[in-house]
């Protein structure tokens, strides 16, 4: 697969790990279609880029397809980056109460039902393009969690829904196969995103001394280089790859 020259969709593409991936897709000669709530953060990254920005809630099927369509103006949609997503902390039972059973369906719908929705139209649209070397025609990655694995405490919702993302990774590839679309799952430790750097820099510091090696924060530039690899490399397929520096998550 080739970034030069093809199209590429970011979900959450106004910040963080998100951004970071559309601008290694522009610096390898790609375009980017920015889908993003963030709308000011959003327009002002894609007119940087020489992009397109769609404001879009991806758990929309009129808005994930109104992205797709921008896509496909731009030239052949060859790929999809999943970044879109929240991640609320609330027990199970606080002191509160029981879990807000609207938090819990919020964050499964944006993290789990948003990821698929955007995946699902992505993929319709790349299946319908011309065959590229090996018969490929796409590349979907998906963005999961450590918490996938070692959910800590308050993230139960959280937890679960990028569980499931990961979980969605091989059957949606294999459902693709014929069609010469890959997909992957990316699952990324603790990283420099806008809700961690808002935080007061010991936390910062002591939340990177939990990572073993690196002893710091994962940055969105090494997201990116590890989804340039996957783009790049057909026989990366159906798999989640933890970025993590070998942390694995205390209960707290």
């Amino acid at each position: 697969m080739q970034i030069q020259d093809n199209v590429f969709i970011i979900t959450g593409g106004a910040s963080g790990l998100g951004a970071a991936t559309a601008r290694m897709i522009v610096a390898a000669g790609g375009k980017v279609v920015l889908a993003d709530v963030q709308v000011e953060a959003g327009q002002a990254l894609a007119a940087e880029l020489k992009g397109t920005f769609v404001k879009c809630d991806v758990t929309s099927e009129a808005d994930g397809l109104a992205v797709v369509a921008a896509a496909q103006a731009l030239g052949t949609l060859r790929g999809l980056v999943n970044c879109a997503g929240v991640a609320p902390a609330v027990k199970t039972v606080g002191k509160d109460g029981p879990h807000p059973l609207d938090v819990f369906q919020r964050t499964v719908n944006i993290n789990l039902v948003g990821t698929f929705n955007m995946a699902r139209l992505a993929a319709d649209a790349m299946g319908k393009t011309a065959a590229a070397e090996h018969g490929e025609r796409g590349i979907i990655i998906n963005t999961a969690s450590v918490a996938a694995f070692d959910g800590q405490i308050g993230q139960a919702a959280y937890a679960s829904s990028k569980a499931a993302v990961a979980g969605m990774t091989l059957p949606m590839a294999r459902d693709l196969s014929r069609s010469g679309i890959r997909v992957m799952t990316i699952a990324p430790g603790i990283f420099e995103t806008p809700m961690l750097l808002g935080m007061p820099a010991e936390v910062q510091q002591a939340l990177g001394a939990m990572v073993p090696f690196p002893p710091r924060l994962g940055k969105p530039t090494e997201y990116a280089h590890l989804a340039k690899a996957i783009i790049e490399n057909v026989m990366l397929n159906g798999e989640t790859i933890r970025l993590d520096g070998a942390i694995r998550m205390q209960p707290k």
